[in-house]
């Protein structure tokens, strides 16, 4: 199957050459702003048999599709719910080894950092695309990236890499990170 970077930022962040997305087979993946479970689909597939995928939507419309789709994937929970409330679903979600989010919204560290708090295992991964143009229009993307980075540390998510996803999307970065990470002892 085709997995097309123009149309999934996961799969323009592999193509741009992330070392590790952290989203392997048997894993548990909290993925937010599953929209109509294109890309859900794809972790899915990753995830495998023996992995979960807990796939939040805010849009009915797009939720529709998404629990379409997962009715034919018994790997895939879509839970159709605002991510900027993780209480509302925390009944639906145990912890997980990495949380995916493609969430354009200008307050999204801090959606990451609050389902972190509730869902990620300490030394948990973080898979977040971050859309410049959604925070701070006024200002240069590469700015608004650093700052957003900034914003993660403050919330002891430690960033591991980055990239740009140019050229199939304009503004935009993955970032990649490890969650409460143990502190190397001399």
């Amino acid at each position: 199957r085709l997995w097309n970077p123009y149309r999934s930022k996961l799969a323009a962040a592999i193509y741009n050459g992330v070392e590790a997305v952290h989203i392997v087979p048997g894993s548990k993946v909290l993925y937010l702003g599953g929209a109509s479970g294109t890309t859900v689909s794809h972790v899915s597939d990753l995830v495998g048999p023996e992995g979960m995928v807990y796939a939040v939507e805010f849009s009915h419309r797009s939720g529709r599709d998404l629990v379409e789709m997962s009715k034919r994937r018994p790997n895939i929970v879509p839970i159709i719910e605002d991510a900027r409330h993780p209480v509302k679903y925390r009944m639906l979600v145990p912890m997980v080894d990495t949380i995916f989010m493609d969430v354009a919204q200008p307050d999204q560290a801090r959606i990451l950092a609050i389902n972190a708090q509730y869902f990620l295992k300490n030394m948990g991964h973080y898979v977040i695309s971050v859309k410049a143009n959604c925070i701070d229009s006024t200002m240069e993307a590469a700015v608004v990236f650093a700052a957003e980075v900034d914003k993660m540390k403050k919330d002891r998510l430690k960033p591991l890499e980055q990239v740009t996803l140019e050229p199939f999307e304009r503004d935009h970065a993955v970032v990649v990170g490890v969650y409460r990470p143990v502190k190397k002892t001399a």
